[in-house]
């Protein structure tokens, strides 16, 4: 079974370096992230049209690189967790966590017994494919599965220190596009509202000893959320570099034209 290097970077102090992968779903990009240093890809279920069955290979690729996958699941029910679990995700995000009792309901389906009320089946790559023995793979899940709630809405800051205290979960994470939405400044990321929002969740992560990490779209905006007391950034992802990549490509052949 594999060890998380996202939870040891944590419990070491250090923090986590995060790739966006959910536009190119392919081995060999998630291993080559892996081997240029990215510590953690993040797989988007939730906005993307990606099946289940394409987190096998994804996890695969990051076990070769010695890399975490996070899957964002698609938010209806138990089964979205136990799946990507059970198909090699060493961790889980849930988008748009509002309220305390929601937490604790996450943190049910993602822990066995005695934390939550996981099932077990013990025959996916979690557990070697069933090759681990029951028992170390019970606890082995408890203590190197991780668990990031995101924090997307006004909602979720105004209940932020009940959500904080609950138990059994890792880390917060704010989603500023849809936390500017909701507090009706879009997209205006550096708004008042939107700064003391980041800095009621660092407070209440910081109270109950939960890490906290965010996006971040230049190394200036990386540097603040650590300066901040966040632990996990993402530095890049396929969507951007594909994006920006074909529009510099375009823009530097503006000045060929047919000549004579």
């Amino acid at each position: 079974m594999v060890k998380s290097r996202v939870l040891r970077k944590l419990r070491a102090g250090d923090f986590v370096k995060t790739v966006a992968i959910s536009r190119v779903a392919d081995p060999w990009l998630v291993e080559t992230a892996g081997r240029i240093g990215y510590d953690l890809v993040w797989y988007d279920l939730e906005h993307r049209a990606f099946s289940y069955d394409t987190i096998d290979p994804m996890s695969l690729a990051c076990r070769a690189a010695g890399m975490d996958l996070m899957v964002r699941i698609r938010k209806h029910g138990y089964d979205n967790v136990m799946r990507a679990l059970e198909f090699g995700a060493n961790g889980i995000m849930v988008p748009h966590c509002r309220r305390p009792e929601e937490a604790a309901e996450w943190v049910e389906y993602v822990r066995f017994p005695p934390v939550g009320r996981r099932g077990f089946d013990g025959a996916g790559a979690d557990a070697d494919y069933g090759l681990a023995d029951p028992l170390e793979y019970i606890r082995h899940a408890n203590e190197e599965v991780f668990l990031v709630l995101q924090i997307e809405d006004r909602e979720a800051v105004e209940a932020i220190d009940e959500i904080a205290s609950v138990p059994g979960y890792d880390l917060l994470f704010i989603g500023p596009g849809d936390l500017t939405i909701s507090y009706g400044v879009p997209m205006q990321f550096n708004h008042p509202l939107i700064e003391c929002a980041y800095d009621r969740v660092a407070e209440a992560a910081a109270r109950h000893g939960k890490w906290w990490g965010s996006t971040s779209a230049t190394p200036e905006a990386g540097q603040r959320i650590l300066d901040r007391g966040g632990r996990l950034i993402v530095a890049g992802g396929d969507h951007v570099s594909l994006v920006n990549g074909l529009r510099a490509s375009f823009q530097a052949f503006s000045s060929v034209s047919i000549r004579g």
